[in-house]
């Protein structure tokens, strides 16, 4: 059934690939893909429980939450580390933690965003969630790692652009609220690829050209044949497998996929957008964050972009927040334009 909700769980693992490991994988892979396919339908289900944490009424100030569920399906699980608090010594919760304070930073110090809602709501993350569970999740309210399987995917706090990914539905949560439905579902996931690969390159100190522009690198084991799940540089390039297939993003229109599957496609035809924004940054150089993310996030935050943006709605947005903030003819209006024909969503 297709979920056409404005909030709920997001998963960063698409099902299709789950699905593939389910019918072909190991007897262990399969039990494995087939109950994190059942968790996450379940998730999909209900919304977030409230809040057990406060959040930060200071500015510029975050309020993180670590937790552990202990391999077991609880949530939140039992509280490991908290704002302030040093390393804890399991790596997963650390990781976790970094990871929040990394997106934090990047939507307080560049774009000066107070956390989720920008009214300074609680960082809450959830690690070690379930056995052998094979994906990372917003519930609508706190995020939830899972360790993987150890023969196909590593632990879900191995990649900081995955908590940030996760973090950023939360945020399109409190702004647009983008329908989670294809054109507009695939702008989430999007945006989503968009902010996280920003934070991993701002807390690399990377511009355009040393950033790699992968998404989830690190995620796979070195048994699969992959650099990552995702490439906004060249969509449908990030892996080839054996078991898990090739990596079906289009880069084009040209190439749109039509499907009922994965809620109309938003992890696959988020490669078209991905790939506009990585053409302007390169287009701008220097940093990512700086010119091309100011104006995708104003794009955003933009009270006209409504649930239902296709590409072309959202993209004329990009140059009209451009055009605001840097001038019609900038070299920035420029860019996007650019960006978005050559993957054919502007003529």
């Amino acid at each position: 059934m297709t979920d056409h909700s404005a909030s709920g769980t997001r998963t960063f693992l698409p099902p299709y690939l789950l699905e593939r490991v389910a019918k072909s994988g190991s007897t262990h892979l399969r039990e494995s893909a087939r109950h994190t396919l059942l968790v996450d339908q379940q998730f999909r289900a209900r919304a977030g429980a409230a809040s057990l944490h406060q959040g930060s009424a200071r500015r510029g100030e975050p309020a993180r939450y670590v937790h552990s569920a202990e391999q077991r399906e609880v949530l939140p699980g039992r509280l490991v580390r908290s704002e302030g608090q040093g390393d804890s010594g399991d790596l997963a919760v650390d990781e976790a933690y970094l990871g929040l304070g990394a997106t934090y930073r990047l939507f307080w110090e560049v774009y000066q965003r107070h956390s989720i809602d920008d009214h300074g709501m609680a960082l809450l993350a959830t690690v070690h969630y379930g056995r052998d569970y094979e994906n990372a999740f917003w519930d609508g309210r706190q995020m939830v790692f899972g360790d993987g399987d150890g023969e196909l995917f590593n632990r879900f706090t191995i990649a900081l652009d995955i908590v940030a990914h996760e973090l950023t539905h939360g945020v399109i949560q409190h702004e647009t609220a983008l329908a989670y439905a294809g054109q507009s579902g695939a702008l989430n996931e999007s945006l989503c690829d968009v902010f996280g690969s920003l934070v991993r390159q701002r807390q690399l100190e990377q511009s355009v050209d040393e950033a790699d522009w992968l998404i989830g690198k690190g995620l796979f084991t070195e048994r699969v044949e992959g650099r990552a799940l995702r490439s906004m540089a060249r969509p449908g390039t990030a892996y080839d497998d054996p078991l898990l297939g090739r990596d079906p993003q289009p880069d084009h229109m040209d190439s749109f996929v039509m499907t009922e599957a994965d809620n109309g496609g938003v992890h696959i035809n988020s490669g078209i957008p991905n790939r506009a924004f990585q053409l302007t940054a390169m287009a701008l150089g220097g940093k990512a964050w700086e010119r091309a993310g100011q104006i995708w996030y104003d794009t955003l935050v933009d009270r006209r972009l409504r649930q239902d943006a296709e590409f072309t709605t959202f993209a004329m947005l990009t140059l009209d927040n451009a055009a605001r903030r840097y001038g019609a003819a900038s070299e920035e209006a420029m860019a996007a334009r650019e960006g978005w024909r050559q993957v054919g969503v502007l003529p």
